[in-house]
């Protein structure tokens, strides 16, 4: 959700860069090659924002993973100190 907004934010905002040059500009060429530019910037920051939404699914997958991999390890420390505490009493 939060990569929709800003890229929504990025693309409007690249868009409205683009009418500024144009309004302003006295050449087409370098309004063109303005438009460009701002759709190749927002481009890579809708990239970028995938990326990082990637790696925050992956950081979570692994998080869990970890998780289970304690629950696991302590289980086997609670079955492998049993026949001590067994032998104890």
């Amino acid at each position: 959700m939060t990569s929709t907004i800003l890229r929504s934010v990025l693309v409007a905002g690249a868009a409205v860069a683009a009418m500024s040059v144009a309004a302003c500009g006295d050449n087409a060429n370098k309004v063109t090659d303005a438009a460009n530019s701002a759709a190749d910037a927002a481009n890579t920051a809708a990239a970028a924002a995938n990326t990082a939404a990637t790696a925050t699914s992956d950081a979570a997958g692994a998080a869990a993973n970890a998780s289970g991999a304690a629950a696991n390890a302590a289980g086997a420390a609670a079955d492998a100190a049993a026949p001590a505490a067994n032998a104890a009493k």
